[in-house]
């Protein structure tokens, strides 16, 4: 492979990333060990380390989590975009009034990806504001990395059913699951067999740290190789509690052989976002 396409990482305005990491540090699980980020590191840092280590596509993943806050998330994630060749274009959007205007225009400035976080928005999936927002990229095929599953923690509206809901609705809607959906692997295992769009991103499944808090089931590594056309790469870069290269060991693991990893690590991200056989300036493995 000519180098790694990682959808979930995120690039966040300083402000924002350090409430991120403060949440982290006040992560007090009884038997987990602390959320320790390895990548806490200034921007032009995080950058180097990415191009170093061969990531030749990454995602900028902003989530809103009030009304107001979407347009300016997507204002710096298209000024990052503008400077960063390698970086792939994100935005996000949450339930207000102005909704569909904030989503159109991040369209109309690039963003060829989108995150929203069910847990920390603290909002449905199927909110009737919402509904024009998924109508208009499902029909456009615009991919959206959704945190809608009960870990690392619960919600009022995460879990499979209101994905459920939303994609009885929208059934052509591309959606990547972040974190497989975990802890419940195994119902989101079913809505990719069931939706030809749906799929899963890796990001912190089966690593160290995570399995002391949602293990995966024996026969994760067959379920993985059964829709292995359906699954992406995806870290949590930077903040995560280990090296980075840990999450690609782990996916190795799996036993998922030469074509298909590679078409975790590069062919299938690629592919979500319109990239095609092109490839960014000025990086190389």
């Amino acid at each position: 492979m000519p180098g790694i396409a990682d959808l979930h990482v995120h690039f966040m305005p300083d402000n924002v990333l350090r409430k991120v990491w403060q949440f982290f540090d006040a992560v007090d699980r009884p038997g987990v060990p602390p959320w320790s980020i390895t990548y806490r590191t200034d921007e032009a840092e995080r950058v180097r380390t990415l191009r170093d280590i061969g990531v030749k596509h990454f995602g900028t993943l902003n989530y809103a989590h009030r009304r107001g806050m979407a347009a300016w998330l997507n204002d710096y994630s298209t000024r990052f975009a503008a400077e960063h060749p390698e970086s792939i274009h994100s935005a996000t959007f949450f339930p207000e009034p102005e909704v569909v205007e904030v989503v159109e225009q991040a369209l109309d400035d690039g963003a060829r990806l989108f995150k929203v976080h069910i847990q920390v928005g603290g909002f449905s999936p199927v909110d009737p504001l919402l509904d024009p927002v998924w109508q208009h990229l499902e029909k456009r095929g615009t991919p959206v990395v959704i945190h809608c599953g009960h870990g690392p923690n619960r919600g009022r509206f995460t879990g499979v059913e209101p994905v459920q809901e939303l994609l009885q609705r929208h059934p052509e809607l591309t959606l990547v699951i972040a974190h497989a959906g975990l802890p419940d692997y195994a119902s989101f295992f079913d809505l990719v067999r069931q939706y030809p769009n749906v799929h899963l991103d890796t990001t912190m499944v089966g690593t160290d740290y995570m399995e002391s808090i949602a293990p995966l089931p024996t026969d994760f590594p067959d379920h993985i190789a059964a829709i292995a056309d359906r699954i992406v790469l995806g870290t949590d870069f930077p903040n995560i509690p280990y090296p980075y290269a840990h999450q690609l060991q782990v996916i190795n693991r799996w036993g998922l052989g030469r074509e298909a990893l590679a078409d975790l690590l590069w062919h299938t991200p690629r592919q979500l976002v319109g990239l095609g056989d092109s490839e960014p300036s000025g990086t190389r493995t």
